[in-house]
């Protein structure tokens, strides 16, 4: 009995731990979907039109600021929600005044997690904000990119990022969105 009690028990935490990991994963790609958006959206580039399912799937992978920035940004709005807790337990009074006594009604709990599902939602699109300002004030000029056409002809300028079918290339002041396939012979890092 004791063996089958043991098993139900294994048997939940797996079920319970695959729909985290799921959960998990999904805001992850959610993650990358808008910081991959708010890097490429101060160039005027909708990346949606360019990246396909597999680029979002990465994102946060492949950058790992994206994940620190996250990590950073989100702690904010979890340290305040469990701040409220503590004040609450430690000093009742205290905590009544920051809520104007609403503490104790039902709707007011209700409108608390919403209030911090807005918070941690909001923390987050400024974070990714943040990240694209960031990466568009630091794109390496110094670094030159240089793409090789079919015909010879040469391209340069400094890159602003590539998904797997489109090269983005920032020279002459403009963004330049080049088709990676047959036309591209080289691309080269000057």
């Amino acid at each position: 009995m004791k063996e089958g009690l043991i098993k139900d028990a294994y048997e939940l935490i797996l079920k319970e731990i695959q729909t985290i990991l799921t959960i998990l994963y999904l805001l992850m790609i959610g993650v990358g979907m808008l910081f991959n958006y708010k890097k490429y959206a101060p160039f005027k580039i909708n990346i949606f039109e360019y990246a396909d399912v597999f680029d979002f799937l990465i994102a946060p992978f492949q950058d790992v600021r994206i994940v620190m920035v996250s990590f950073l940004v989100l702690l904010i709005p979890i340290a305040l929600f469990w701040m409220g807790f503590y004040l609450k337990k430690k000093t009742p009074k205290f905590y009544s005044i920051l809520n104007l006594g609403l503490g104790n009604k039902l709707w007011y709990q209700g409108l608390k997690r919403i209030l911090f599902g807005v918070i941690l939602f909001y923390s987050l699109i400024e974070g990714a904000t943040g990240y694209g300002n960031f990466m568009k004030n630091n794109i390496d000029l110094n670094q030159t990119i240089a793409v090789k056409f079919a015909n010879e002809q040469v391209l340069e300028g400094q890159l602003i990022g590539k998904t797997r079918d489109v090269l983005f290339l920032y020279t002459d002041n403009k963004v330049k969105i080049i088709p990676i396939g047959s036309a591209v012979n080289d691309i080269e890092i000057r």
